[in-house]
């Protein structure tokens, strides 16, 4: 038994050959493991997007095309100018009150709607005025409806008693009196006795008179007169009232239309007033700049010598140097009445039709004016290919792209072209792009990619 745990101690005992730490057992790394799952993990992502894919229909786009109307003897141009976009109205917001701006709430380039809350100013003295005048109304009020009311039955009754207790007082004085004058004439008091009685009579006989004057008028009432004073000066305070609101409501700065902020011209802790002081420091009278950018203009200088080529409601073309390839449709709307004399020019505005998001004003833009038709028909036409034209419930219609799905939009179609082309009366922009030779099964909001992309 000895020799046996010997034995097995002599197992316990550290090698001398071993030199060195004891290095702990290794464990097997799992990083190969992590590897493979996501290796395995890509490969089947790249398969679920290739699959994905492919099952998009490949589409192939033209974009509408504008074309000189030659029925009408039209389209040519007879006058290219240069100029820059502008909104037709730009609106400075003002502030009605002077305040400190305790709040702004747009940024620059944001869309804003009509009544939307732009900046806030400290409402802290405007709401105590607004509350004086208020507590001044009821105070008011409540005088009139006191007069209006007429006495209350207590005080009548009191009226009444103290023309009962002046009845009474002036009885024990003249009984008073009676008796004096009796002995005065006896002989047994003096003359100034007789007088105070005579004195304390009639003082005694004037106030039953004021006691029953004023119970008279208790029952009557106030004066008609003092009602209608009443009156006017609630009206006056009523009115305080409204104007210390509309101060108040002042301080709340709304954008009086629909449009984009195109400055913003305040921070907060600046002064705002109503009042141009002069000057671009200080105090501020414009808080934000706001523009319809639905409605733009090209505004442009047009040589005298060439004033001869364009007449009221020209039709014209218009494109943006920023996108040349993007054409608009626009109208001459407005000829400036009179010359610049320095310039030898005129200024000239011209409509934008359908102005789309890729415009801003002050960009540099050209304009290219048409020859008006003798026919009554319009300068310029929109034309499809014939095979971009499918029937949705037996009316022409178009797939559109929009981003990157399509959009089936029903059209009106005119006269065929040449080249195989159509005109579209209707339903098409000048910018936007239509499916040619559209797959079968094709539908709207259906997600698609370019063929060759």
């Amino acid at each position: 038994m000895v020799e046996k745990q010997e034995s097995d101690l002599s197992a316990l005992r550290i090698d001398p050959s071993r030199k060195g730490p004891i290095e702990p057992p290794r464990r097997r790394s799992r990083k190969p493991f992590v590897a493979a799952a996501a290796a395995v993990a890509a490969v089947w992502v790249g398969f679920v997007i290739v699959r994905a894919l492919a099952a998009v229909p490949a589409v192939r786009v033209v974009r509408v095309r504008l074309e000189s109307n030659r029925r009408g003897a039209a389209g040519s141009v007879v006058l290219t100018a240069g100029g820059y976009i502008v909104a037709h109205h730009t609106i400075e917001v003002s502030s009605k009150v002077i305040g400190k701006v305790a709040w702004v709430g747009v940024e620059k380039g944001d869309v804003v709607k009509k009544g939307q809350v732009l900046v806030r100013l400290d409402d802290s003295e405007f709401r105590a005025q607004l509350e004086q005048a208020q507590a001044n109304l009821l105070a008011l009020e409540a005088k009139l409806q006191e007069l209006e009311a007429g006495s209350r039955p207590q005080e009548i009754a009191a009226a009444f008693d103290a023309v009962e207790q002046a009845k009474a007082d002036n009885g024990n004085a003249q009984l008073t009196l009676r008796r004096e004058r009796a002995l005065f004439q006896q002989g047994i008091v003096s003359r100034s006795d007789l007088d105070n009685a005579v004195a304390q009579a009639n003082i005694a006989q004037a106030k039953l008179a004021s006691a029953q004057e004023n119970y008279q008028i208790t029952k009557i009432g106030p004066r008609v007169e003092d009602i209608n004073y009443a009156r006017a000066q609630v009206a006056q305070a009523q009115a305080s009232v409204d104007y210390a609101r509309t101060q108040l409501d002042g301080t709340v700065i709304r954008a009086p239309v629909s449009g984009t902020v195109l400055e913003r011209n305040v921070e907060v802790g600046e002064l705002v007033s109503n009042m141009n002081f002069g000057g671009s420091g200080g105090v501020k009278t414009s808080v934000v700049t706001l523009a319809n950018l639905s409605d733009l203009q090209v505004e442009l200088d047009i040589n005298e010598t060439d004033f001869a080529r364009i007449s009221p409601n020209q039709r014209c073309t218009i494109t943006a140097d920023a996108y040349p390839d993007r054409v608009y449709q626009g109208v001459v709307q407005e000829i400036s009445p009179e010359a610049n004399r320095q310039k030898g020019t005129i200024q000239v505005k011209v409509k934008i039709l359908h102005p789309d998001a890729y415009l801003r004003p002050e960009m540099s833009a050209h304009v290219s004016f048409l020859a008006s038709g003798r026919t009554g028909a319009p300068d310029a036409i929109l034309a499809v290919p014939h095979s971009a034209v499918v029937s949705e419930s037996g009316r022409p219609a178009v797939f559109v792209l929009r981003g990157s799905h399509v959009q089936l939009v029903r059209i009106q179609v005119g006269r065929p072209l040449a080249d195989g082309w159509i005109e579209a009366v209707s339903g098409l922009g000048p910018n936007d792009r239509v499916v040619v030779g559209a797959p079968a099964g094709l539908a709207s909001g259906e997600r698609v990619k370019l063929k060759g992309a």
